[in-house]
């Protein structure tokens, strides 16, 4: 536990050992499962939660812009991760393992650098891009990140830090580039919705903001996106990008 402090306490490596040691104490099965789900579940739960995001965009009266701000947050999320190769390079962090012998590493073998943490950038760009498109499903990505970073921890791939600097990371290309993102995404989108394969960007049926009706059947979350009035209601507010 000291190897991977210098000097005097090092509180990342006694909260490493905190949530690592749950792991050590904890059932095979449960194990497997944390595996499973900080590797591969938690970005598949992410990218359902998108899906579902998506279509319910569509039979909104501004469907154009709702489906633009659902299509930036994956876009954050790999921009955020090419901003994560040259800082990797950068600081050389290597992984916990290779320095505190007493872990329990649930995925060995991993040799890539440590700082920031890939998956927590990831997701974390994910739910703050979809919490600026739309509240209800960006609180439960961020939930969904959250819980990323803590089984990234967990797991003993991970120092908190790099899991900290990581949603640092993602939450800021979420946020920096909405503005630019949605005026170039929004006119995209409004040209898809005119063309064959439209029903990308509105439901058959759905009502446009020129129509002679709403589409009151719609959930009560509201995207709302650069450049297109908002139409407010007292049930919920959603951010602007």
């Amino acid at each position: 536990m000291a190897g991977l402090a210098l000097e005097g306490p090092n509180p990342d490596v006694d909260v490493l050992d905190g949530i690592n040691g749950l792991a050590k104490d904890a059932p095979h099965w449960l194990n497997g499962a944390m595996k499973y789900i900080g590797e591969y579940g938690l970005i598949a739960g992410l990218a359902v939660l998108c899906l579902v995001a998506w279509w319910s965009a569509r039979r909104r009266p501004d469907a154009p812009a709702a489906v633009a701000g659902l299509v930036w947050a994956p876009l954050a999320a790999g921009l955020a991760l090419l901003a994560n190769i040259p800082i990797r390079a950068f600081v050389g962090r290597p992984r916990p393992f290779k320095d505190h012998a007493g872990l329990d590493v649930l995925i060995p073998g991993k040799s890539d650098f440590s700082f920031v943490s890939d998956h927590a950038t990831l997701t974390m760009a994910v739910g703050v891009g979809l919490f600026v498109a739309h509240r209800k499903f960006g609180l439960i990505g961020i939930a969904l990140a959250l819980a990323e970073g803590f089984c990234r921890v967990y797991m003993g791939v991970h120092y908190p830090t790099d899991v900290v600097g990581g949603f640092a990371l993602g939450t800021a290309v979420a946020l920096l580039l909405a503005p630019l993102a949605q005026a170039l995404l929004v006119p995209l989108m409004t040209a898809i919705g005119r063309s064959r394969i439209g029903w990308l960007v509105r439901a058959r049926g759905a009502v446009s903001p020129a129509g002679d009706g709403a589409d009151e059947g719609a959930d009560d979350g509201r995207v709302v996106a650069a450049g297109v009035p908002p139409r407010h209601s007292g049930r919920d507010k959603d951010l602007a990008a």
